[in-house]
């Protein structure tokens, strides 16, 4: 079987509250993009995972792996499987690339072995894996609560060029959230707006409230943050913000030719960029 896993973005990412086992309360307006890692699987004896990236671990503390121990384990099934991934979304960036493959997994493995799971159920097992991942089953435009598990649909996104940039840093996403004191975030997404705007096709009243609260940790320890996201608006975004806890950076734009000429300025400084568009 062989399957696509997309990245996701952040239109919005907003923290409410912390709890008591130290994870944060998050509101995050999320959709898929058009940018994918391949990943394909062969049912087998036992779980093997293998990747194109060498220095990516591919023992339990890959997610990928540990959504086929999860499948294995909560069905019951006697078997496993050979997992290959191609990866082309950057790691570590903000685009839930590891969240993503495990999703694929997950949703493959079930295939493979007879469907003895619903979408709901693999949702639960997703949960236990990363904050993520049960966004990444079902994808597309979503609003995400709780810790990310807790999602709420909001139908077909617009369809819009989405401009992504990785400067050549990388961010831990537990460090990010450590250093957030949510209490003091002074400004927050309007989330609703956000969602009423997207719903009636308004792109450029949507990409002027994007927002991220995380990027106020992240810029102040990789500056070059705020200088992509200059460089997107002054050659045309329509609004540009921080993926996740970063350090990718992506841009909304309705002008196709403004959008290549950013990105050829932005591969002066980045590791990593990519024209696509909204699932």
């Amino acid at each position: 079987m062989i399957l696509q896993a997309p990245a996701k973005v952040n239109f919005s990412l907003d923290i409410v509250g912390k709890r008591d086992d130290g994870y944060h309360e998050v509101r995050m307006v999320m959709e898929t993009v058009s940018l994918y890692d391949t990943v394909k699987i062969y049912k087998d004896s036992k779980i093997r995972l293998r990747c194109s990236l060498p220095y990516i671990p591919t023992d339990e503390r890959n997610i990928a792996h540990k959504a086929a121990t999860a499948f294995f384990e909560k069905s019951g099934i006697k078997g496993g499987a050979i997992i290959d991934i191609v990866k082309r979304i950057p790691v570590a960036a903000g685009l839930a690339g590891g969240s993503s493959d495990g999703a694929v997994v997950l949703k493959g493995l079930n295939i493979l072995y007879g469907k003895p799971f619903n979408d709901e159920n693999l949702r639960e097992m997703a949960a236990k894996i990363g904050a993520d991942v049960p966004y990444c089953i079902n994808g597309r435009l979503a609003l995400a609560e709780g810790i990310g598990e807790k999602l709420t649909p909001l139908g077909k996104c617009p369809k819009m060029l989405v401009l992504l940039a990785k400067p050549n840093v990388s961010l831990s996403t537990k460090w990010v959230y450590s250093m957030i004191e949510w209490e003091k975030i002074e400004r927050h997404p309007d989330t609703e707006g956000i969602i009423s705007d997207l719903r009636d096709g308004k792109i450029n009243a949507f990409a002027e409230k994007m927002h991220n609260v995380l990027e106020e940790v992240s810029v102040s320890q990789y500056p070059i943050i705020d200088t992509i996201k200059k460089t997107m608006i002054k050659g045309g975004a329509l609004g540009s913000i921080m993926s996740g806890s970063g350090p990718t950076v992506f841009g909304v734009f309705d002008d196709e030719t403004k959008a290549n000429a950013v990105m050829r300025e932005l591969k002066n400084i980045c590791s990593f960029v990519y024209l696509g568009h909204t699932l």
